[in-house]
């Protein structure tokens, strides 16, 4: 028996209430903020954490901090590639 429309629409809200607890609040508000997939705070940390490794290092000429600095660059690159 296939469910109706009404049943399928409680489900998909429940799931995102589980998955994004902030974004369905804003939704319900009429407010909406960004999913959780489109936030990129993270990102921007761990960037400029890297960027000043990376200057640290230079302004040291310390090894070990240039290769710290661009490490955690390239995690950062790969933090701002949405997932698929």
């Amino acid at each position: 028996m296939p469910q109706s429309d009404d049943e399928r629409l409680v489900d998909l809200a429940a799931r995102l209430e589980r998955e994004d607890p902030r974004f369905a609040r804003a939704l319900s508000r009429g407010r909406p903020a960004r999913p959780r997939e489109y936030r990129r705070t993270c990102a921007w940390w761990v960037l400029g954490i890297g960027i000043a490794l990376l200057i640290t290092g230079v302004a040291l000429a310390d090894g070990l901090l240039i290769a710290s600095g661009l490490v955690l660059s390239g995690i950062a690159v790969q933090l701002f590639e949405p997932a698929r």
